[in-house]
Order: C-alpha cells, then structure tokens, then sequence
C-alpha cells in the first residue's frame, strides 16, 4: 500500500476540491499556460516548416540548383551536357539563355526575367510542368515566338493566352533611322503559377528564339542542373567546375536564395528558443502551486509520516501532482497545436476570402500563402522539454515537503 502512497494521494490531490481556491485557481492557470505555450509553440513551428519545405519545393523547384556557365557563351551545350551528366550527384542537365527586359501591353509595362529553353530538357530540371494553369510548355515552338508567364505577371499586363505582348530589351538597334531600343512581340502561350513571387517577374520562351532576340548564334548562356541533394550543391558546383577546366564557372542556388533559407532556419531557431520560454514560465507557475498545496497539506503530511510514510514516498506524492497537472497542460496543447497546425493554412485562406485582405502580398514576399507543416520530430521534441520542465518544476516543493517533521507540525494539532 505504501508503494502505490505517492500515486494514490498524488491523484487525489489533483482531484480533489480544495478549500482554498486560490490554489485552484493557480493550478489551472499554470495547466492552461502550459497547454497555451506548447499549442502555440506547435504552430509557429509547423508554419516555419512550412516555409523551409515551400521554399525548397516551389522556389528551389523553378530556381537551378546550380548553373554552369562559360567565358563568352557556351558554343557545344550538348557535349558538355554528356560530360556533365555523368556526375553522380547530377540528376538532369538543360540549356538556357537569359534576358532581362521588360513586358509591355495595354499600356502596362511589367520588368521581368525571359529564360530561355528547350521544353524536352526544362521539364527535367523544374517543376514548371506540374504548375501550368493554362497552356503548356510544349507550344514554344522554335520560331513560334510564344511565351509562357507567371501568373501574377500576366495579370499586372492584363493579358492572357493569346494576347501579344512586347518584350523590350535593354540593348539598342542601330538602324539608318537612328539608335532604338530592340523590341520583339510575343503571344502568350501560356499561363503557370507556383505561388511565390517568381509568379511576378519570371517568363519562358523558346531557346532558339531567345539566341535570335539575344544574338548569340548557336551558343546558350549555360546549363541548368538538378541535382540529387540540393543541399550540396557548393561542393558539388565546385567538382564539377574542377573536373571541366579553365574558362568555365559555377554558381548554385545559395547565391541568389540561400540567404532566405538561412534566415527560415535562424528565425525557425529563435523563434522556437522564445516560446519555450513561455512554456518554461507556464511550467514554473507549477512551483508556486505545489509549494501552496505543501503548506496547505502540513497536517496531512505529518499524519502520513506518522504512520511510516518515508520522505521519498511524500516526494512522490507531489511530483505526481505537479506532474498530472503539466502532463493534463502538455496534451490539451499538442491536442490543439497540432489541429491548428493542420488547418492554418484553410483558416486564413477563408479569413482572406471574406475581408479579402491578402496578408502575404505575392509582391512583397516569396510565398503568397501562409503553408504549414507538421513535423513528428518537433513534435517529439516540444513534448519532451515540456515534460523536463514540468518535472524539474515539481522537485523543489516535493524536497520541502519531505524535509516536514511530523512532531512540529503534530504539536499544534
């Protein structure tokens, strides 16, 4: 019987309806802070996931994993492909051409960036396919002179499938009627949305029209590659580049993007260091519990002592108690952290729907949506340090709670 003593009066404890409500009270502000604390430190973590994977999904599914380039423009592309595809970290290789210009129609005037491709290879380095909302890649035909635009592009231009559009570029014509600016008209072929802000300033055209408009000849400004890890791309860019010679340049992902990933990781870290401040201050308010509901229960204690309770099994009983009390906090919180997590995303997306406020302006930030992801190993982690400090909260009252002698406190009854 007095094995199961710390157990039997430790629930009990919990149970029962204390004469004094303020320690009731007490007791379910630190249970509700906890389950407060560990909800919102689920959600803020499954939204920071949530950004990482689109990130790496979306943005680093349009953007090259890594670039190779050389000096003066890339004459024999298909060679180099060969070579270059047998790397063992390289899933796929594919030749573009880049132009910065800027889109005009209807009297608007959008900049962007036109890349040029090869529909057969740009489908095995992107996932530009998989987010075409009208048209496909398939109709940049060469000498079609077609177009394919991100979705918000195409409605800052106000155009859509079949409209023409005119690419201006920042280079000038020399002609006998003077010096113009070069310009060529586009019909779009095609619509795609990945929901991010390359939607605003990225557009696709045929490889072959692009050498024309760019006057290259027969030469491409590069390789795109995907690789197997993305993550890896340095050294991988770096081996590569070695094992092709002089003349030749690599530039991977982490030039133009990986400051965003850095700063999703850092802010993921710190973030999630804060709110596990406020679950260590929900589960130390179950200090301030237990030490009342110690000084409330001398009496019983002392009785317990008396009829051959040891100070170990009087410890327990209140490590029990504050541990029902954090554990109760801990499962409410998972319980609503983790339905929050699974719904965030359809609850702001109706609470934009009806004041029709877009919280994430496409324009401003990379991701038009607010993505959530929940992760098993977060959660594991969330509930595993609330749970320490919930137990290393319930160890100082239940040492004062032993340390009681029964003949002082007995001496007044």
């Amino acid at each position: 019987m007095l094995d199961r003593l710390p157990f039997l009066v430790g629930l009990r404890y919990v149970r029962a309806k204390r004469r004094n409500h303020f320690i009731s009270f007490i007791s379910l502000t630190s249970m509700l802070g906890l389950a407060l604390g560990v909800a919102v430190l689920i959600l803020v973590l499954s939204v920071m996931n949530g950004f990482d994977h689109e990130l790496r999904t979306r943005v680093l599914g349009m953007v090259p994993h890594t670039r190779i380039e050389q000096q003066g423009g890339m004459q024999d592309w298909k060679a180099l492909a060969e070579k270059v595809d047998q790397h063992k970290d390289v899933v796929a290789s594919a030749p573009y051409v880049q132009q910065q210009g800027m889109f005009s129609a209807s009297g608007r005037t959008q900049g962007a960036m036109v890349t040029g491709v090869q529909p057969e290879y740009e489908r095995h380095v992107s996932i530009i396919d998989q987010h075409m909302q009208a048209g496909t890649l398939d109709e940049l035909s060469p000498g079609s002179w077609h177009v394919v635009l991100g979705s918000l592009l195409a409605r800052n231009l106000g155009v859509g499938v079949g409209d023409r559009v005119t690419l201006l570029v920042p280079e000038a014509s020399i002609t006998p009627g003077g010096v113009f600016p070069r310009l060529k008209r586009f019909t779009v072929s095609g619509i795609f949305k990945v929901g991010a802000d390359l939607d605003a300033n990225l557009a696709y055209a045929n490889i072959e029209d692009m050498q024309t408009l760019a006057r290259l000849g027969d030469k491409v400004d590069g390789l795109r590659l995907e690789l197997d890890d993305l993550f890896q791309a340095g050294p991988v860019t770096r081996d590569i580049v070695s094992n092709l010679g002089s003349g030749y340049r690599g530039m991977d992902w982490t030039y133009t993007h990986g400051n965003l990933f850095q700063a999703i990781q850092m802010e993921k870290h710190m973030i999630g260091l804060l709110l596990m401040v406020i679950v260590a201050v929900a589960a130390f308010n179950i200090v301030s519990t237990l030490v009342m509901v110690v000084t409330d229960k001398h009496a019983d204690i002392a009785i317990l002592r008396t009829i051959g309770a040891k100070p170990k099994s009087i410890m327990g009983i209140f490590v029990v108690q504050g541990l029902a009390i954090g554990i109760i906090g801990i499962v409410i919180g998972v319980v609503a952290g983790v339905i929050l997590a699974l719904t965030v995303s359809d609850i702001i997306a109706w609470v934009q729907a009806v004041t029709g406020i877009q919280f994430l302006d496409p324009n401003v930030y990379f991701i038009s949506y607010l993505p959530s992801r929940l992760e098993m190993s977060d959660l594991g982690v969330i509930v595993s340090s609330a749970f320490g400090l919930t137990f290393l909260s319930t160890l100082y009252p239940a040492w004062r709670a032993a340390r009681i002698q029964p003949a002082e406190v007995l001496r007044y009854e």
